[in-house]
C-alpha cells in the first residue's frame, strides 16, 4: 500500500517514458495508477529519437556556442538550428528568455543540477530491466567524427568542463587509422574522433512499448485516445475530465506531456514556459552492421543502430508542436551528413518521423510540485528527456508519496 497520508490513486497525463517512468515507480510505491494519452504510448518524442542513454553529453542546450551559432542561422531553413519566420509573440518571448540564459554562469548552473540525474540515470534503467521491463539497454561508446582536429575543440571544451563539474566522463581522442575499427560508417573525410566511453542506446519506441506493458502487467490501466480538457478539484478528490465527457479520478494528478506541458501547467502556478524543439529521424539501411552510436557534432546529427540499419536524427526547429513534417528539413539532415558517412543507401530511407522535444529557457526541467494541491509536472528535459526519464519519474515518485521534495529537484521547482 502507499505510504500512510500519502495518495492511494495517481492519474499521469502523458504515456512518453517520463509519464510511464513516473507511473512505475509510483506503483513501486503502493500507488494504483491510471495513464491517460490523447494519442497512445510513445506517440510524442519518445517514439523517433535517438536513443541514447548518454550521461556524458546530456548537458543543457543554452550554451553561448549555440546562441552564437543560432543567431548566424536563425533564418536559414537548412540550418540545424532553425527558427521559421513567424508572428507568434509568444515564440520570440520564449527565445529572448533562451538568449539571456545563454552564458556561462546560467550554463554552469544547469549542468550542476542536473549532475544528480547524470550520476543516477542509468541505475534507474537498470532498476526497470531487473524488474519488468523486457527492452535491453545496450552498452557501447559513443563516436564522436570530426572533418578536422579544430572542429574537435569545442566538445573537448565542453569535456573538460563537465568533468570540472563533478560528472566524471571517461573519453578519448582518436586518429583517423584508429576510427575505422571503432565506426565504418565514417567517410574518409572524418580524420579526428573522439569515444565517449560509458554510454547506452535503446530501440526507444520499443522501450516505452515495453514499460507500458510492464505498468499494465503491474496493475496499471493506461488508456489512449483521452484528450484532457482540464482538471477538477472537489474537496481534494482530482478528476481529469475528457473531451468525450468521461473523466478519471484520484488522489494525485501527474503532467507529463512534454511540449504540451503549459496548456495545463499555467493553470497550476508553472511559469516557465515550454517551448517545442522539434527533432527529426528517420532510418536507413547500411552496408555494414553499425557497431554503435556515432555523433557528428559539426552538422548536430546523432546516428544509432536501429533494426538492422541506422537512425539518424538531428535538426533542432522551433515551430509548433503540431505542425506538419517538413521534408526541407530532412533533407538538410541527408546534405550535411552525406559527405561524413560511408556505406548509407540515402535514398532508401524509411520511418521519417519528426517529434516535438520539450525546452526551456534556462536549461533546467520542470519537475514537483505545482502551486494547485495535487498536482504535480514532469517534463522540459530538452534533448534528454528519454536519458533522464526514468530518474525523473522515480525522485517524483518520493516527492509525491512522502510529501518531501528530494534535494535534487529543488532546482527544478515547477513554479519558479
Amino acid at each position: 500500500m502507499g505510504i500512510e497520508g500519502g495518495p492511494r490513486t495517481a492519474v499521469v497525463i502523458g504515456a512518453g517514458v517520463v509519464g510511464l517512468s513516473t507511473a512505475w515507480f509510483l506503483q513501486e510505491r503502493g500507488v494504483e495508477v491510471t495513464v491517460v494519452d490523447r494519442d497512445g504510448v510513445a506517440a510524442g518524442a519518445s517514439w523517433g529519437n535517438a536513443g541514447w542513454l548518454s550521461p556524458g553529453l546530456a548537458i543543457p542546450l543554452n550554451e553561448p556556442g549555440v546562441l552564437r551559432y543560432g543567431m548566424r542561422s536563425l533564418l536559414d531553413p537548412s540550418a540545424p538550428l532553425h527558427v521559421p519566420a513567424t508572428l507568434d509573440t509568444k515564440l520570440w518571448s520564449f527565445l529572448t528568455r533562451f538568449a539571456a540564459n545563454c552564458t556561462w554562469r546560467s550554463w554552469g548552473r544547469a549542468v550542476q543540477a542536473n549532475l544528480p540525474f547524470n550520476e543516477e540515470c542509468l541505475e534507474a534503467f537498470d532498476v526497470l530491466t531487473a524488474n519488468g521491463v523486457e527492452s535491453p539497454t545496450i552498452e557501447a561508446p559513443i563516436l564522436a567524427g570530426f572533418e578536422t582536429p579544430r572542429q574537435a575543440v569545442g566538445l573537448l571544451h565542453e569535456l573538460r568542463r563537465i568533468n570540472r563539474s563533478g560528472l566524471h566522463i571517461d573519453y578519448e581522442v582518436l586518429d583517423r587509422d584508429r576510427l575505422a575499427g571503432y565506426a565504418p560508417q565514417l567517410s574518409s573525410g572524418v580524420r579526428v574522433g573522439i569515444r565517449l566511453d560509458g554510454q547506452r542506446y535503446v530501440d526507444p519506441g520499443e522501450f516505452t512499448r515495453s514499460l507500458a506493458r510492464s505498468v499494465v502487467a503491474r496493475g496499471g490501466v493506461i488508456r489512449s485516445g483521452f484528450r484532457v480538457t482540464g482538471v477538477d478539484d472537489d474537496a481534494g478528490r482530482l478528476t481529469v475530465r475528457s473531451g468525450a465527457g468521461d473523466g478519471v479520478t484520484a488522489d494525485a494528478v501527474v503532467l507529463a506531456t512534454g511540449a504540451w506541458l503549459n496548456v495545463l501547467g499555467r493553470e497550476w502556478g508553472v511559469r516557465t514556459p515550454v517551448r517545442a524543439g522539434r527533432g527529426y529521424s528517420f532510418t536507413v539501411p547500411t552496408a555494414e552492421p553499425v557497431p554503435g552510436p556515432i555523433y557528428l557534432p559539426a552538422v548536430r546529427v546523432a546516428c544509432t543502430p536501429y533494426q538492422g540499419g541506422l537512425r539518424v536524427a538531428g535538426t533542432m526547429e522551433f515551430r509548433d508542436a503540431d505542425a506538419p513534417l517538413e521534408p526541407r528539413r530532412v533533407q538538410s539532415i541527408i546534405e550535411s551528413a552525406r559527405p561524413l558517412l560511408a556505406g548509407v543507401s540515402w535514398e532508401e530511407r524509411t520511418d521519417t518521423w519528426v517529434g516535438p522535444r520539450p525546452v526551456t529557457p534556462d536549461g533546467r526541467p520542470l519537475v514537483g510540485a505545482t502551486n494547485a494541491p495535487g498536482r504535480f509536472v514532469a517534463g522540459g528535459h530538452g534533448m534528454w528527456g528519454f536519458t533522464h526519464g526514468p530518474v525523473t519519474g522515480r525522485m517524483l515518485a518520493e516527492q509525491i508519496t512522502t510529501g518531501k521534495q528530494p534535494g535534487a529537484l529543488r532546482d527544478f521547482d515547477p513554479t519558479r
